[in-house]
Order: structure tokens, then C-alpha cells, then sequence
């Protein structure tokens, strides 16, 4: 019943939204809604196949992929990182060619790929990114193409986290 002269509210409605990363034929799927977690490749020496997964069989020599990025925009946060660990975000700029591997453990080890990657994407499909240390470090980028080797100088390659 209505109290202070209310009218009567309206039956509860719950909605959710929910991301499917599969098909139900199996095949990947909202790769491109997923921003990408990235990093410095500086940790990338840090990461071992020992360390990786135990999912990650020991004859797997899948040595993963790198993707090409340009860089369309970035929040003025980024900029503003001076901490040791995050000062490598200091070198992301608007416009730039950037490179991010993928590698174990980021690698989903059953479809050999990355969140974020943007591998579905045809490059005019703006991807979003998001840098680990700070997560008002964030922008967008536009996939350039997959290659196997990263070819980047060091300050614009990264890795996927």
C-alpha cells in the first residue's frame, strides 16, 4: 500500500548483461569487448614456461604471438607516472605504433589466445586498453596486424597481462 501519498512503485525489474566468450559450437567469441591488460615487456623475462600453468603441457612449444597496435587516445593519467614500476607508461603516446605479446600465462591455453587482443577486429573497430599499476591509465587503440615476432623499440613494446 502507498504511504505519503506515493503512487504505487512498479513491480521490480532485475536485469543483467552477461558476456559470452564462446559460442555453443565452441568458437571464440567477445575477444573485442574485453579491454586488454598490458604491461612493460620489461616482465615479460620474468615469465617462464615452469611458471606458466601446469595446463601448459611441457611438448607445447607455442611460442604465442604479438599484435600491432596505433594508439588513437590515452588518459592524461598515464603522463603523470613516476613510480619505478609504472614510469614505462610515461611512453605511451596518442598515435603511435605499439607492439603487445602474447604469451603463457596470459595465453588461454585452450584457445591460444589473449584477452584483449583484438584478433577479430578489422582495424577500423576501436579496442580498448588498460595499463596494470594504474588503472586510470587507459585508452584506445586500433589493431594494425598480428605478427609472429615483435619488432617494437623497447619503450612501445608490452605484454599482455
Amino acid at each position: 500500500e502507498p504511504l505519503n501519498g506515493g503512487a504505487p512503485c512498479p513491480p521490480l525489474e532485475e536485469r543483467a548483461g552477461c558476456l559470452d566468450y564462446s559460442t555453443p559450437q565452441g568458437q571464440d567469441c567477445g575477444h573485442s569487448f574485453v579491454p586488454a591488460f598490458i604491461t612493460t615487456s620489461a616482465f615479460n623475462k620474468e615469465r617462464t614456461r615452469q611458471a606458466a600453468s601446469p595446463r601448459w603441457s611441457t611438448d607445447t612449444e607455442d611460442t604465442g604471438y604479438c599484435m600491432e597496435f596505433k594508439t588513437e587516445s590515452l588518459t592524461p593519467h598515464c603522463a603523470l607516472e613516476n613510480r619505478p614500476l609504472t614510469r614505462w607508461m610515461q611512453y605511451l603516446r596518442e598515435g603511435y605504433t605499439v607492439c603487445v605479446d602474447c604469451q603463457p600465462p596470459a595465453m588461454n591455453s585452450v584457445s591460444l589466445r589473449c584477452s584483449g587482443d583484438g584478433l577479430d577486429s578489422d582495424g577500423n573497430q576501436t579496442l580498448h586498453w588498460q595499463a596494470i599499476g594504474n588503472p586510470r591509465c587507459q585508452g584506445t587503440w586500433k589493431k594494425v596486424r598480428r605478427v609472429d615476432q615483435c619488432s617494437c623499440p623497447a619503450v612501445h613494446s608490452f605484454i599482455f597481462i
